[in-house]
């Protein structure tokens, strides 16, 4: 669809679309072509011939984040404690979402910290648990619709250290904390934080919003926000470990739409999956037409800002503590420091090394026969010897 639409939108939108946004649709345009190069594979077995070309790797394209997910997951499995985890959602209200639009890494990186922080402090409290947490947080921007909905996803243990780091304090059964209590906390935080944000000046404003730039008009903007809800949504706990994996693996690395979801594209434009979370029972799930420039703008609200970074970890679970803080867990939890899960490889015993490209035919190893770089163009595979 990128390949067939893009390059006249691209013409018609020129001026509209940032640096990040007109590199992702190249990079999706490219993806697995001869412009990123690639090499010819051979089956040992059957003979099978095979080109295969090179992936993007962009973090935005539907076809090059499952090796990274892979990648990310075995890291983490050894991350992993033997207790309940639950899942928390934080949302932010459709006006702030809409000026988030123009500020996506200082209002995505408050929804972050701002997230944490309310757990964080909550947790810390004796009312309520009385003790310190941590917690792993993943941005998603985008709505089953495409639009514009930013909401941080937090995976968090089901328990924390005790302040003079003694103790694990494990939840209640079936309950991390109040949602109601967090909904409050994290508006009133939220809110301080975004006005901190506009008197550093650290937001911009554009349209319809341009008249927020000033301070008294962005005051009264703010009010109403304050009395209504926001959302902040607890599931229940996961099933045990394997299950926390198994979500991570379908939320750390997604994108705005899978391949999966895509139904048609025919001249009434590209046709997808989507589910409607105001209906119920199946009526939930439907099918949503949209014309190719609709869908490509509608996908492309989505790309982050360079080097910012959509998951992220916190208190117990923050890259400087994390390590020395699983062991003294597991300590308190009567685990052997040295789990297997964190065994080096060097302590392992090598295994038969796996090939890295496998026969579509008979399942057997493939061997490169020839590489070729960006933007070369490939002959043909090559002949099989003849037998004399």
């Amino acid at each position: 669809m990128f390949r067939t639409h893009g390059p006249d939108w691209r013409k018609a939108q020129r001026g509209h679309l940032s640096l990040g946004q007109l590199k992702v649709m190249s990079a999706i345009e490219q993806c697995r072509s001869a412009a990123l190069g690639g090499h010819v594979l051979r089956c040992e077995g059957c003979g099978h011939d095979q080109i295969a070309y090179n992936s993007c790797r962009n973090r935005h394209c539907t076809k090059c984040q499952a090796s990274a997910a892979q990648r990310w997951l075995e890291a983490r499995q050894a991350d992993l404690l033997p207790v309940d985890y639950y899942h928390v959602v934080f949302t932010l209200p459709a006006p702030i979402s809409a000026i988030a639009y123009y500020n996506k890494a200082a209002i995505y990186g408050l929804l972050f910290d701002v997230a944490a922080e309310t757990m964080m402090t909550i947790a810390a409290d004796p009312k309520h648990l009385g003790a310190r947490i941590g917690a792993t947080l993943v941005l998603h921007t985008w709505g089953s619709a495409l639009t514009h909905h930013p909401h941080v996803h937090g995976i968090v243990p089901g328990g924390g250290l005790s302040p003079d780091g003694e103790r694990w304090i494990a939840c209640k059964p079936g309950f991390f904390l109040s949602v109601r209590v967090l909904s409050r906390l994290f508006r009133r935080r939220f809110l301080e934080a975004l006005e901190q944000a506009h008197r550093a000046g650290l937001l911009q404003f554009f349209g319809a919003f341009t008249a927020l730039a000033d301070w008294h008009a962005f005051a009264d903007w703010l009010a109403p926000l304050r009395k209504c809800e926001w959302v902040v949504y607890a599931k229940r706990p996961f099933a045990g470990p394997q299950a926390v994996l198994a979500y991570l693996s379908r939320y750390t690395h997604r994108v705005a739409i899978s391949n999966s979801r895509l139904v048609a594209m025919d001249e009434r434009g590209v046709t997808f999956r989507w589910k409607d979370y105001r209906a119920k029972g199946r009526t939930r799930h439907k099918t949503m037409t949209l014309d190719a420039d609709e869908f490509m703008r509608r996908f492309l609200l989505h790309v982050l800002p360079g080097g910012f970074h959509r998951i992220r970890h916190y208190g117990l679970l923050a890259n400087g503590a994390r390590k020395v803080s699983l062991v003294r867990i597991r300590e308190l939890l009567l685990q052997e420091a040295d789990a297997t899960a964190q065994a080096s490889d060097a302590d392992r015993e090598p295994g038969p090394a796996q090939p890295t490209f496998l026969c579509p035919h008979c399942g057997g190893p493939m061997i490169i026969l020839q590489t070729f770089a960006r933007g070369q163009s490939i002959r043909a595979p090559p002949q099989q010897p003849r037998a004399p």
